[in-house]
């Protein structure tokens, strides 16, 4: 990795950021640290002067020859490593320390002599230094020390919190260095995880751990790779059903046409295998029909047109067809409106479309004698986000378990459930209902009828706003404008 990178990357940025925090947070408190400790030292150092100054004056004028006692308390400080001066009424100065008769400016004499005591900081030689002047009984006596041996101590225990301040920042680095690569380790495994599921590998897994929000982030990455893995399942699943599908009737008129090709079907068998080849080649067509559908309701490119619908009208319309139709099979229908009158927004081919969906499949499953309802009625605004109405069809059919109902709508699930134990289609007709339903702003759930068998309840809002590209309301429409039919 670069150092642009690095400095880039999340890990990078947090032991920067931490490295940064604990250098100035080390900086401010070295700063403030230095300055209240020399402060306190300076401080400390000057009243301890102060008290050398004033004991040594006590002395000066303790003895009985005020100017020998002078000189014995100025040898008692240079013993104390303080260097002093003194000076004598007529102004004359004693001492052995160019420090201190440097320190003892005329100013300062005068002060002294006047009976004034002296305290200052002066800068001698190029460094500071401490001067504290008493005046006695023979004239004065002057106290110099230079700061750096007043606050020795002091300056080594700055230099000491320094040093500690300086390996606090350090292990502060190591931590923090340590801290963002573990933070970042769990984001890297789930950033390996995406690109091998954007690879193609399915069997990503990754390890739940680490703070709240990456934790979060890797269920949500393996909450993905499940759904991709059942989604892709039902895929393949769905393939092999249309491929099978798609084989039955192709091998059908297969072979009846080598037999025709051939020869060997007898002049008064041709109009019944011409019309098994009809047959079989009008199955084929609604299966792929089907399938054009599906795609293009997954794709938003059907074409909507809005208008004002009363549904109670459209139901009687299904009455009127599909009464017939039931009654040639001996399936009793019942026609049951809630309200006199169900108007909304919406496209109401589409709604035909769904309605006869919903039928046909009814009818496949409904053994004669059993009944087919449909009704209509008020559906509450909890249902569909606004008021609307809901058109219900109920049969008396065998029905769907508990394990049917969520995936009622999906491609071929149910077909390939029942193929075999009960009449199926394409197993792509409850699809295009689901999407086509969304398509139109509405929802679509399966359940248990009273009647004994499946109930299938389609919810419309009162307002549904058609869908891009919309034709004006006078345009005609075809199976080549709207791409899909109503059976």
């Amino acid at each position: 990795m670069t150092a642009a990178s690095w400095r880039a990357s999340l890990s990078g940025r947090i032991t920067l950021l931490a490295v940064g925090i604990a250098v100035l947070t080390a900086l401010l408190a070295g700063l403030l640290a230095v300055g209240l400790t020399r402060s306190a030292a300076d401080e400390s150092a000057r009243r301890t002067l102060s008290r050398l100054a004033d004991a040594a004056a006590v002395r000066a004028d303790a003895g009985e020859a005020a100017r020998a006692s002078q000189v014995r308390a100025v040898r008692t400080l240079g013993g104390l490593g303080v260097e002093s001066a003194s000076v004598t009424e007529r102004g004359a100065i004693n001492s052995t320390s160019r420090l201190a008769r440097e320190a003892l400016t005329p100013a300062r004499q005068q002060a002294l002599l006047a009976g004034r005591s002296v305290s200052a900081r002066d800068e001698i030689d190029g460094g500071a230094v401490l001067v504290e002047g008493r005046p006695t009984d023979a004239g004065g006596i002057v106290l110099v020390q230079r700061r750096a041996d007043a606050t020795a101590d002091s300056d080594r225990l700055v230099r000491r919190v320094l040093l500690a301040l300086a390996i606090a920042a350090a292990v502060a680095i190591a931590v923090s260095a340590a801290m963002a690569r573990r933070l970042a380790r769990p984001l890297r495994r789930t950033a390996d995880a995406a690109h091998s599921l954007a690879a193609g590998g399915r069997d990503v897994a990754v390890p739940v751990e680490g703070p709240t929000e990456v934790a979060e982030v890797a269920s949500a990455l393996n909450t993905l790779s499940s759904s991709l893995t059942r989604s892709e399942g039902r895929q393949r699943d769905f393939l092999l059903s249309v491929s099978h599908d798609l084989r039955t009737p192709l091998t059908g008129i297969s072979g009846y046409a080598e037999s025709l090709a051939s020869g060997v079907v007898p002049p008064d068998e041709t109009a019944r295998v011409g019309a098994v080849v009809l047959t079989e080649a009008r199955r084929l067509e609604r299966l792929v029909g089907d399938l054009l559908d599906l795609a293009r309701l997954g794709a938003d490119q059907p074409r909507l047109v809005a208008q004002r619908a009363d549904l109670v009208a459209l139901g009687r319309e299904v009455e009127t067809v599909w009464s017939k139709r039931c009654a040639a099979v001996g399936v009793p229908f019942t026609y049951v409106p809630k309200v006199e009158h169900a108007w909304l927004t919406t496209d109401p081919v589409r709604v035909r479309q769904l309605v006869d969906g919903l039928l046909e499949n009814a009818l496949r499953v409904t053994p004669a004698g059993r009944p087919i309802v449909v009704e209509i009625r008020p559906a509450p605004a909890s249902a569909t986000g606004s008021a609307g109405f809901a058109v219900e069809v109920r049969d008396g059919g065998p029905g769907l378990t508990d394990d049917d109902i969520p995936v009622a709508f999906e491609p071929s699930v149910l077909h390939d459930r029942y193929r075999g134990l009960r009449p199926v289609g394409t197993g792509l007709g409850l699809a295009i209902v689901g999407r086509l339903t969304a398509l139109l702003g509405g929802t679509v759930e399966a359940g248990h009828a009273p009647e004994g068998g499946a109930r299938f309840t389609l919810r419309l809002p009162t307002q549904g706003p058609p869908g891009p590209g919309s034709p004006s309301p006078a345009e005609p429409r075809s199976r080549d404008d709207t791409g899909l039919t109503a059976e």
